[in-house]
């Protein structure tokens, strides 16, 4: 009675078989699973192996940790929040400052009449790099500094 088993009759087997461990089968499906069991040697033996597994991790219990871990758990994920919020409003802060300078300056750049336009083009695009070389060198800083894994070690 052993047969080979083709693709089809796999692919529905494990659906069969999904169900069945999680008894979601209707009448008929639960015939056609006792059908495929009892046809295919190796569907039967994958049926004893995942039905073992479930009982093995249905027994399973998660050992709970002792009340210093949460305790440290969520001071941590406290300080993170709070550092986390700290630095989106000191950042929004920053670039509206900023952002408010760089507008006075290139406004005041281009009311002069006496300035070429080459140059002003020339300083609004220094300004506008400069503003971003600093925002990207500090965020690259800022980033290394959280995720670095040896800030602990003393040299």
């Amino acid at each position: 009675m052993n047969k080979s088993v083709d693709n089809i009759n796999r692919e529905r087997f494990n659906i069969l078989m999904m169900g069945a461990l999680d008894n979601e089968l209707s009448f008929s499906e639960k015939q056609e699973f006792e059908k495929l069991i009892n046809e295919y040697a190796e569907f039967r033996t994958d049926w004893q192996e995942y039905k073992q597994l479930k009982e093995v991790t249905q027994s399973m219990k998660l050992k709970s940790p002792p009340d210093e871990v949460w305790d440290n758990y969520w001071m941590n994920v406290y300080n993170r929040i709070e550092r986390g919020i700290a630095w989106i409003v000191f950042s929004i802060g920053a670039v509206i400052l900023i952002t408010y300078g760089l507008f006075k300056t290139v406004e005041s750049i281009i009311a002069d009449s006496q300035i070429e336009t080459i140059i002003k083009i020339g300083i609004i695009a220094l300004l506008g790099g400069l503003v971003l070389l600093v925002v990207s060198v500090f965020r690259e800083k800022l980033r290394i500094r959280i995720s670095d894994p040896y800030k602990e070690i003393k040299r």
